[in-house]
């Protein structure tokens, strides 16, 4: 190892103290400082000598040294620029990181990495879904992602049809990939320690979509409308798309779908049914 492993609570606090650092509520920033979390988070990112990888909220390093130690070609985006000066002079010495001050949600990633890619991530709860959905939109080269997130995030994106967490991310997270909890984090794996647990998520970009539509845009805006208001039954749910009740009616019974269902019941396929009946 070239430095010493950022990954060590003491070698944390002194990188924090070093360059006058203190954890930002607003960008919702904690810093990983627990090196058997760090080594199980490369194990799920499943990369090795060459592999690409962009890592968004780098830190202070942590996790990107560990990357790179196991052989990786690490993009890291860190948007506080207090935190990419202090990336210079931890990660100093790897010439299999680049570092990028800058936005994700901003950041041209096309241009920025090309051919196959791992994502890592360590996002805070605000920002979680606004990234996740972008990455894969985009349809970038994307092999798995490795998001470690709020724990009630975490089972949002992996819950089945009828569960309380299941809802519109979890169906777009699910249409574009396969994903399963792989591991939980306490809050004391951090500092400072957030109030809440965390959970890492793999999730595997799949080939082809889950489920065969029409058209993207109009599923996932029967998506949203069927979780817009969780209370109402699908039927009057629908009717904020379509306006007319014996059209939203006319839709479902062609998609097979009782109207009197609630959008939390329905599978891929039958949002797909759905949307590839809609007028």
């Amino acid at each position: 190892m070239i430095n010493p492993s950022l990954a060590r609570r003491e070698v944390v606090r002194h990188v924090l103290k070093t360059f006058g650092i203190r954890a930002s509520k607003r960008l919702g920033q904690n810093f990983l400082a627990a090196p058997d979390v760090v080594d199980s988070i490369v194990a799920a990112a499943g990369v090795g000598a060459g592999g690409a990888v962009l890592e968004i909220g780098p830190g202070i390093g942590t996790l990107t040294q560990a990357l790179a130690e196991a052989g990786a070609r690490v993009t890291a985006v860190e948007i506080d620029g207090r935190l990419v000066e202090a990336l210079q002079k931890t990660l100093a010495g790897y010439d299999n990181i680049r570092i990028i001050h800058g936005d994700i949600l901003k950041l041209d990633i096309g241009r920025e990495i090309s051919g196959r890619f791992t994502v890592v991530a360590n996002l805070p709860y605000y920002i979680t879904t606004p990234v996740v959905m972008r990455l894969l939109k985009m349809r970038l080269s994307i092999d798995r992602l490795v998001l470690m997130v709020q724990r009630e995030v975490a089972l949002r994106m992996v819950a089945r049809p009828g569960s309380k967490d299941y809802g519109a991310l979890s169906v777009a997270v699910q249409y574009h990939t396969e994903p399963q909890v792989a591991f939980s984090v306490p809050a004391g794996a951090f500092i400072p320690a957030p109030k809440v647990d965390s959970a890492v998520v793999r999730c595997e970009v799949r080939g082809r979509a889950a489920v065969e539509v029409g058209s993207e845009e109009l599923f996932f805006r029967v998506v949203r409308l069927a979780f817009a208001q969780r209370r109402k039954t699908l039927a009057n749910a629908l009717k904020a798309g379509l306006g007319d009740r014996e059209a939203v009616d006319k839709v479902l019974a062609a998609a097979g779908v009782d109207g009197m269902r609630r959008g939390e019941t329905l599978s891929l396929a039958e949002f797909a049914a759905i949307a590839n009946n809609w007028p």
